[in-house]
């Protein structure tokens, strides 16, 4: 019998807040506010999608029983209860939660209350809940978890602890695929988990996601290139490619390599934009102080290096207003194949008489 696959934001899901990637800062707070005794009844998770909002709220609220009762085994199960407020957001579905929330738990000292979209609810519903939040009883905790904090009303903010999560950075989304494919026996190429750490982000579930789809598609070996295929990225290599055509003044070759994107497929915007990141990236490798913000892989950062030995700092200024600028003309433009082909033409001519100091050899 065929057994069935398990996503692997399902089955990599983190049991302990040691294994949550990228909000150290909050575990390590929650952490501290149980061994110290000191947590709040009511908590508000914050935070984009993905990054790890209900998961931290399903560990907290085992570790919450496990900790008040010294049984670090027992996980207190029937004493966590979720509800999706997304879908159970009227005064009814509240009045039931409250009724119940008066009952003390069975076994364990806390029952704990997970509601997560928060924001879903409706105004009674959250006039409704109010009460409750405002004088809960002693063995009732409510975490209450959103993607947008700006739809909560003052007065229920102003009872939570808030915690805002914050999105995954592409090195530690990076990180953490490459101990899964470790685990899994899969080959995968640094920067190959690299354009998958970016694509998804700053959310680590979209980045598994990405994963399964990308392995289900290329099997045990993850090249880069495979990779930017299937997700339908433009490669480094087309950049720095256009950008040695910049430097080169070759307008021929740069308008032949934007035609043949655009064949694949690629939407110009998309092309443009990617063209001033590039050049944004080039910038950042000329000064030491700021090589941190470069977020590439590392066989990458070497062609990074090189080509911004070959052009110069006002050139890169240049090259990053005049794209950025096309980027932001894009959408209102009555013809906008020709607005990125004369932006193409524009950014090869800035190097007309600078030939001497930027012509790669």
């Amino acid at each position: 019998m065929m057994e069935h696959f398990i996503v692997s934001a399902r089955k990599y899901r983190p049991e302990s807040f040691e294994d949550v990637v990228g909000q150290r800062a909050i575990t390590n707070t929650l952490q501290n506010a149980i061994n110290n005794n000191h947590l709040a009844q009511a908590l508000l998770f914050t935070g984009p999608r993905g990054v790890g909002k209900t998961t931290c709220a399903r560990i907290l609220a085992k570790k919450i029983n496990q900790q008040a009762q010294n049984e670090i085994e027992q996980d207190f199960a029937f004493n966590i209860f979720e509800l999706d407020a997304a879908s159970n957001n009227s005064v009814d579905d509240i009045r039931s939660l409250t009724d119940q929330v008066r009952i003390p738990p069975q076994t364990g000292k806390y029952k704990v209350y997970i509601i997560d979209e928060v924001h879903m609810l409706s105004t009674s519903a959250f006039n409704a809940f109010l009460k409750t939040l405002e004088e809960p009883p002693n063995h009732a905790i409510f975490i209450l978890a959103t993607t947008e904090k700006h739809k909560i009303i003052p007065t229920i903010l102003s009872r939570c602890q808030i915690f805002d999560f914050k999105r995954i950075s592409v090195l530690d989304a990076k990180n953490h695929l490459a101990k899964i494919a470790q685990q899994e026996g899969i080959q995968a190429e640094d920067d190959a988990l690299h354009i998958i750490a970016q694509k998804a982000d700053g959310a680590m579930r979209d980045a598994l996601s990405i994963y399964d789809r990308v392995v289900s598609f290329s099997g045990s070996n993850l090249t880069r290139q495979a990779v930017a295929e299937n997700l339908n990225v433009l490669d480094y290599d087309v950049y720095f490619e256009a950008t040695t055509h910049i430097l080169n003044q070759n307008i021929p070759q740069l308008l032949l390599q934007f035609n043949s994107v655009l064949a694949k497929g690629f939407d110009g915007q998309h092309y443009i934009a990617g063209l001033a990141a590039h050049f944004r990236d080039l910038f950042i490798c000329k000064e030491q102080s700021t090589i941190a913000l470069l977020e590439v892989g590392e066989q990458i950062k070497k062609k990074y290096f090189e080509q911004a030995q070959l052009a110069n700092t006002d050139f890169l200024k240049e090259a990053i207003e005049l794209a950025n600028s096309c980027d932001l003309k894009y959408k209102g433009a009555q013809n906008q194949r020709l607005l990125v082909e004369l932006c193409l033409m524009q950014l090869a001519s800035i190097t007309e008489g600078k030939k001497k100091t930027l012509n790669p050899t």
